[in-house]
C-alpha cells in the first residue's frame, strides 16, 4: 500500500506515546474538514492586550505633526493592566470596526480581570467595564449634534 504525504494528517512530535494531532485552523469559508465536522468549527485564537504592542506609537499628519490623541467620556472605565487612554480607543475601534454584535465592554469586574486577565477577558468585547447608555446620555448627545448643525449651517451661509 503506498502513502500519500498530503493525505496523511500533520502529528505533533512528543516524547509521549500517545501523538496528539494538530489543530487545523481554516481561513477560507468553503473548506472543510473532518475534524470540524467532529468537533465543530474552530475559532482562531485570538492575543488578548495586543493594543499595547501599539504602545508609543502615534498618527502623524502629511507634515510629521503628531495628531493629538481623543480623550475618553469620563464613564468609560479601562480593565485590564496598564492600559492607556489610547490603547482603550483602539480597542473600542477594533470592536466597532470587527464585531457585527454589540460593543459593551467587559462583562467581569474590574477586580475580577485584574487576578487574572488572560482567562476572564472577553476578547470580542474592549478593555473597558460595560457601559450603560441613559436616555439622559442620548439627549445630550442630541443637543450636541443640534449645535454641531446649527454652526456648520451658520458657516455656510456666511461663506454665501
Amino acid at each position: 500500500v503506498r502513502h500519500d504525504a498530503s493525505l496523511i494528517l500533520p502529528i505533533r512530535q512528543t516524547a509521549s506515546i500517545f501523538k496528539q494531532p494538530v489543530t487545523v485552523v481554516r481561513n477560507r469559508e468553503e473548506s472543510t474538514s473532518k475534524a470540524e465536522l467532529k468537533h465543530g468549527i474552530q475559532d482562531q485564537p485570538k492575543q488578548v492586550f495586543w493594543e499595547k504592542r501599539l504602545q508609543g506609537l502615534h498618527a502623524c499628519d502629511s507634515s510629521q505633526e503628531v495628531i493629538p490623541s481623543m480623550e475618553l467620556p469620563r464613564q468609560m472605565q479601562s480593565v485590564g493592566p496598564e492600559l492607556s487612554a489610547e490603547n482603550i480607543l483602539q480597542s473600542i475601534s477594533a470592536a466597532l470596526h470587527v464585531n457585527t454584535g454589540p460593543v459593551v465592554g467587559q462583562g467581569a469586574s474590574r477586580q475580577t480581570i485584574m487576578k487574572n486577565p488572560a482567562i476572564i477577558m472577553d476578547t470580542q468585547q474592549p478593555h473597558i467595564q460595560q457601559v450603560l447608555i441613559t436616555s439622559e446620555d442620548i439627549q445630550k448627545q442630541e443637543q450636541k449634534v443640534q449645535q454641531a448643525r446649527h454652526r456648520l449651517q451658520d458657516l455656510i451661509q456666511a461663506l454665501e
